[in-house]
């Protein structure tokens, strides 16, 4: 015969499965509970709500990676606890961030002598490293009018009206005036000649996006550099460039060799990149590194030596993981410059396979270049009855996580789908998601003419 009993208040067994076992009562959201549950419980209960955020593989709205190899993941496991700024406890860490910083700025083609090392440093993300550079480019340039005796009070920074929102973060936050080239219909990324007309004795710098978030576009970094080598002669000035390529600086060495956009180029004094990205490491990592030492202000670079020893640091955080460090220098050595080639060139591929499957339907215009990040900005054809971002919520339902959003100015009338191919977007995925954008459209198409849009 089988014994049982009630479940009372105080029975805390932790060898149930489910948290509902424990959980009589709704837990509360904003403050904390009273009372300890069994670490089972905890853990079913946050897996289980978990579930209802979508699924990284197929949200196809970010660039970030979201998968790596299970050998690297061990690593990232194993060095979850090394706070990344205790240089002198943890030595092979931070030897390890320099080689990855040495490794990008070769690769970038910085001018460096045979035992020369690079300047650069590893950051949470490009929008810090963005932070950075313009805080280097500031500061650079107040000293010089202060050193001139010239007013250093309203400084201002040329972008395209196509940047990321980091960009509009280190204007408002650092007081630097944001000059904004207008896109137009067609035409989604700066104009080099209307950036440099823009250019005055206040601008610390250009910034050029290599890799548009919007669609995917290069800018042209070589023509800014030319158009400013003539300003610069003509007006006594030193207006350099600033490459934010925290799409396409992991994409461009390797797909396109020849394109010069880098440290090729005199005026280009420093780049952002993420590791993150197509540097392919999960969210956390990213890089910037600047031409010489000259480019980045001895002031800006503090000291410190309550961990043990004397370190050098210029970063606007402090404590950080290490994981994102050693996983990036993990696929660095994993993968070498084939391994990097063999995988932009597979996402290059999806993409086409994406693009040719939608030109297919004859129902999208395409708004992203061949030439870029691995993506495929398209657009309707056809609003009269659906739009963007119609498309975009049907797709949830099979899954599909895919953007919809209007241009900046002046180009806000143009709506755009947005499909990022990463490492892990494998070919079959490419095609069924083709399939599936035909059958929402056609699902749309069946509905009656009052549940569209008009």
């Amino acid at each position: 015969m089988v014994l049982s009993r009630a479940v009372s208040d105080t029975d805390v067994s932790v060898h149930s499965t489910f948290a509902s076992r424990y959980v009589r009562s709704s837990l509360p959201r904003y403050h904390m509970p009273e009372k300890s549950i069994p670490k089972e419980a905890a853990y079913q209960i946050i897996n289980d709500e978990l579930m209802l955020d979508g699924n990284p593989r197929l949200n196809l709205a970010s660039f970030v990676t979201t998968w790596m190899e299970p050998e690297c993941d061990k690593l990232i496991m194993a060095s979850m606890n090394k706070n990344y700024v205790d240089m002198d406890e943890y030595p092979v860490t931070t030897e390890f961030q320099n080689r990855c910083v040495n490794m990008i700025a070769h690769l970038f083609h910085a001018p460096l002598g045979e035992s020369e090392t690079a300047v650069g440093v590893g950051t949470v993300g490009s929008s810090e490293a963005i932070m950075l550079a313009g805080l280097a480019f500031k500061r650079k340039w107040q000293n010089k009018r202060r050193a001139e005796g010239k007013p250093f009070d309203k400084p201002n920074i040329v972008t395209g009206a196509n940047v990321q929102v980091c960009w509009e973060k280190f204007a408002r936050y650092f007081e630097v005036e944001l000059k904004e080239v207008k896109l137009r219909e067609g035409y989604y990324v700066m104009d080099p000649e209307q950036a440099v007309e823009m250019v005055d004795e206040n601008t610390i710098c250009v910034a050029a996006i290599l890799g548009s978030t919007l669609n995917g576009e290069f800018e042209d970094v070589k023509r800014i550099n030319d158009l400013l080598e003539e300003k610069n002669k003509e007006t006594g000035w030193e207006t350099a460039i600033h490459v934010d390529a925290a799409s396409g600086g992991f994409i461009a060495p390797f797909l396109y060799p020849e394109l010069e956009w880098d440290f090729r180029l005199p005026w280009v004094k420093s780049i952002n990149v993420s590791g993150h990205k197509y540097g392919l490491v999960y969210p956390g990592i990213g890089w910037c590194v600047w031409r010489t030492k000259d480019d980045l202000p001895d002031d800006l670079v503090f000291h410190i030596n309550y961990l043990g020893t004397d370190q050098p640091t210029f970063t606007l955080n402090f404590s950080k993981g290490s994981s994102q460090v050693i996983a990036q220098y993990y696929q660095f050595i994993r993968q070498g410059f084939e391994g990097y080639r063999n995988i932009m060139e597979n996402c290059q591929e999806n993409a086409m396979v994406v693009k040719e499957g939608l030109e297919r339907t004859g129902r999208f215009n395409i708004v992203s270049k061949d030439q870029g990040v691995p993506l495929v900005a398209f657009s309707l054809k056809d609003h009269t009855r659906h739009d963007e971002f119609e498309v975009s919520d049907m797709l949830r339902r099979f899954g599909w996580i895919v953007p919809a959003y209007t241009m900046p100015a002046d180009a806000q009338h143009v709506t755009v789908l947005r499909v990022v191919i990463r490492e892990e977007f494998s070919r079959t995925l490419a095609e069924r998601l083709v399939l599936h954008i035909d059958t929402v459209m056609n699902q749309l198409d069946a509905l009656p003419s009052n549940s569209v849009c008009q």
